[in-house]
């Protein structure tokens, strides 16, 4: 198949005024495109699947300042983080959302520390955490919006963590759909193609597809009579796993 470039050379190539020119490229729409010797250019590309790569986060400028009372310590397990005061005792509305900030971090320690902080946090905070809800919106869309498989993998554990954490907190969420939907639909169907290859982060639990399933069921279960209509309208393929 033959491109416009090197149609309109081939029509012009014969023309005495064309001969020693070379073809002006303007943007198209434009008046500029209805001028004699000009090629239109060829549209952007939008890459709605580029990885959006993300700066350091609050969690790592307050951690390196030593805010969190917490102490890391390297025994033959791994990497284990300890408390040094009482969780429950603690003030959720500033800690919760500095640790969920973190959840766009890639490099280690502070990954896990945020990821281990986080699952502390909500199995001991009970009814502190569902007036903390609306600040956790926008530090998970943040890490959901940045595309990078590992951390939209977490993030969405972490959010089933979050629902199931305590009582009225997945009908809570269900507001805020429209922030935190939009990505999942976009990947939710964006299985790796390897033809007859095999793909091995379905065994370690990190496509992303499947946790985008995984989920979307969580926040149906948890979210109340409501839920489902309000996914269905973000994610218009997915289908109810209540109802069926």
């Amino acid at each position: 198949m033959v491109n416009e470039k090197e149609f309109w050379k081939k029509i012009c190539e014969n023309i005495p005024r064309y001969k020693k020119r070379k073809f002006r490229v303007v943007p198209a729409f434009t008046i500029q495109a209805m001028q004699d010797n000009t090629v239109v250019a060829d549209p952007p590309r939008v890459e709605i699947y580029k990885w959006c790569r993300p700066k350091p986060s609050q969690f790592r400028k307050y951690y390196e300042r030593g805010v969190f009372p917490i102490s890391i310590e390297n025994d033959a397990s791994g990497l284990k983080v300890n408390w040094k005061e009482d969780i429950s005792s603690l003030d959720f509305h500033y800690y919760l959302p500095l640790f969920f900030d973190g959840l766009v971090e890639e490099e280690q320690p502070y990954k896990h520390i945020v990821e281990q902080c986080i699952s502390d946090l909500l199995d001991h905070g009970g009814s502190k955490i569902l007036p903390v809800v609306p600040k956790l919106i926008i530090p998970i869309k943040n890490a959901l919006n940045t595309k990078i498989p590992k951390i939209m993998c977490s993030t969405m554990r972490v959010l089933q963590h979050l629902v199931r954490s305590a009582d009225d907190i997945g009908e809570a969420l269900v507001p805020y759909f429209r922030q935190i939907l939009p990505i999942l639909n976009l990947l939710k169907n964006r299985n790796v193609n390897l033809g007859e290859g095999i793909d091995y982060s379905q065994q370690k639990g990190e496509n992303t597809a499947d946790i985008i399933q995984e989920t979307l069921e969580v926040l149906e279960m948890y979210g109340g009579e409501d839920a489902f209509i309000n996914i269905k309208y973000m994610v218009p393929t997915y289908e109810s796993c209540v109802m069926n």
